[in-house]
């Protein structure tokens, strides 16, 4: 349960840094509120995984899973480049992700 509760926190980390893109520097009210929303729910599941999970393997597997999800979504949403380097490189966070999954003990 704990890395569904990870992986979730994971996927807030993506939506709250969409949000922060659409929120303009918190300017506008709806995004802002969405982007403040996630960000607590993100932090707040990732506590709660911390209770059993190793602080080095959870925090690098939400960390990746933010930086490998908000790289997609400026690809898919904002128009920015997806050349063959970036997207080897976020391959190898996508490696580095699942080996820390299997070699975690939890």
């Amino acid at each position: 349960m704990d890395w569904v509760l990870l992986v979730t926190a994971g996927l807030l980390e993506v939506c709250w840094s969409v949000g922060m893109k659409y929120s303009h520097g918190f300017t506008r009210l709806y995004p802002s509120l969405f982007t403040i929303a996630t960000m607590i729910g993100s932090f707040v599941l990732l506590g709660f995984t911390l209770r059993t999970l190793p602080l080095g393997t959870a925090y690098a597997v939400w960390t990746g899973i933010g930086t490998v999800g908000a790289a997609i979504a400026g690809i898919i949403l904002f128009r920015e480049p997806a050349t063959v380097m970036r997207i080897v490189c976020l391959l190898m966070i996508v490696c580095g992700i699942v080996g820390l999954k299997l070699l975690a003990r939890n």
